[in-house]
């Protein structure tokens, strides 16, 4: 793949070349030139967008794909279609699929099924067998096939002994558990956040305690186990400050927040809309601002769109009966965009790629072509017809949005939108 992109404002400290608009000559997937100006005597395919920019391929740590099983909702080509459509040339894969991904040959059929593809997958494995919660999985020998960490999609670990068994177990090997932080008992049947809202308006509650023991537990057997640990789509303010705290510790822990949390509060769900229910339930603006300064802190180390498509037939039911979860892939960077400067924006969807052992890829000469091409300007709506998804259950519908992906280049292909 040849390619000139003419003209575009590069958004990467790790480029010499940052915050100035250039040519990008591209040659068999490669970056052979970057200048001023450059001509094109070969005729190459030129890119030309208004107020075009480019970053490093951005990484979403936290997507779902129904394949295999669930394929009404998602298949895994029209998810790398989507994911590359929205600027993101690697997506962390979850094992919420039918069958969970808990084996060597279920991390190979995944690894298989992106070959070709511009987006590259990085499978999580399940943390425990058919993520029940029960036993540990075989982490060594998908770690081997190429997971990049184990984790029961959205599913509490409650067995505190499994936990440090895990933590310890993958230790020997470097691998990297996830856990999600909510503690069972104490959230019950709640289906949103526990609040004056939720009594108001009669759904069970959820409360901010949950996730919060979870994280505490969590912390503390981290601690005593010296493992590495990653807490998926924290909510909380309380949250914030107690990894705040074992960072300051040293603990190896990171974590992330889904971007709708750093959006939208429980106020929300008064209409009885279920494109509102998430898990982690939506918070209050207390929790929202806590997370943001988490953000800019550092204290939270990624976003993720933590995209989950859901077939209607699951998603418009009775608000206690429908599913959790939103796509959120094709809102990412616009939702993100309108609430942080750009600067952070592009450092945080391209910042996670360190902790699943991710390779950067600076926008130099002599690298691999791996961009995200963009906007960061412009207010628009987001309606259903920015959708690629097959599932539309996006809780950003009618949400006004800041700046929009052009698409990828990236494993020497060119994915752009219309």
């Amino acid at each position: 793949m040849n390619a000139l992109v003419k003209s575009a404002t590069i958004v990467d400290p790790k480029s010499n070349f940052h915050n100035q608009t250039v040519d990008i000559l591209i040659e068999k997937g490669f970056i052979s030139k970057i200048a001023k100006r450059i001509s094109n005597p070969k005729n190459y395919k030129e890119i030309k967008r208004d107020n075009l920019h480019v970053s490093q391929g951005w990484f979403d740590s936290s997507v779902c794909f129904g394949e295999p099983g669930y394929e009404e909702r998602e298949t895994i080509e029209n998810g790398l279609k989507t994911a590359a459509c929205s600027g993101f040339t690697a997506v962390a894969l979850n094992t919420n699929t039918n069958p969970v991904i808990d084996s060597y040959a279920d991390i190979s059929f995944l690894l298989s099924k992106s070959n070709k593809h511009a987006v590259n997958i990085y499978p999580y494995g399940a943390l425990t067998k058919n993520s029940d919660g029960k036993e540990l999985a075989e982490l060594f020998d998908m770690k081997s096939a190429g997971a990049v960490a184990f984790y029961d999609y959205q599913k509490p670990i409650s067995n505190s002994n499994l936990m440090k068994l895990a933590l310890q177990y993958a230790s020997n090997f470097n691998g990297l558990v996830c856990s999600f932080p909510q503690e069972s008992q104490i959230s019950g049947l709640g289906v949103m956040n526990e609040n004056i809202t939720s009594t108001s308006i009669g759904l069970k509650g959820n409360p901010s305690l949950a996730e919060q023991l979870q994280v505490a537990r969590d912390l503390f057997i981290l601690e005593y186990t010296e493992g590495k640990l990653h807490i998926p789509t924290i909510s909380t303010e309380k949250s914030v400050a107690l990894i705040r705290a074992a960072k300051k510790k040293k603990l190896d822990v990171t974590c992330s927040v889904a971007i709708h949390n750093l959006l939208f509060t429980d106020e929300q769900l008064k209409s009885f809309n279920t494109s509102f229910k998430v898990l982690p339930p939506l918070r209050t603006q207390n929790d929202i601002n806590a997370l943001i300064e988490g953000l800019k802190d550092g204290t939270i180390d990624m976003v993720t769109s933590d995209h989950n498509p859901i077939d209607v037939e699951h998603k418009k039911l009775e608000f206690d009966y429908a599913k959790y979860g939103t796509i959120g892939l094709e809102s990412a960077f616009g939702a993100l965009n309108s609430i942080l400067t750009t600067k952070k924006t592009i450092e945080l969807l391209t910042k996670g790629k360190e902790r699943f052992d991710i390779e950067p890829t600076p926008i130099t000469e002599g690298n691999k072509a791996d961009l995200a091409l963009f906007n960061p300007n412009g207010n628009y709506i987001f309606t259903k017809d920015n959708v690629i998804s097959t599932s539309k259950n996006t809780i950003f519908e009618n949400k006004e949005l800041t700046g929009k992906s052009y698409g990828i280049i990236a494993n020497n292909q060119i994915v752009l939108n219309n």
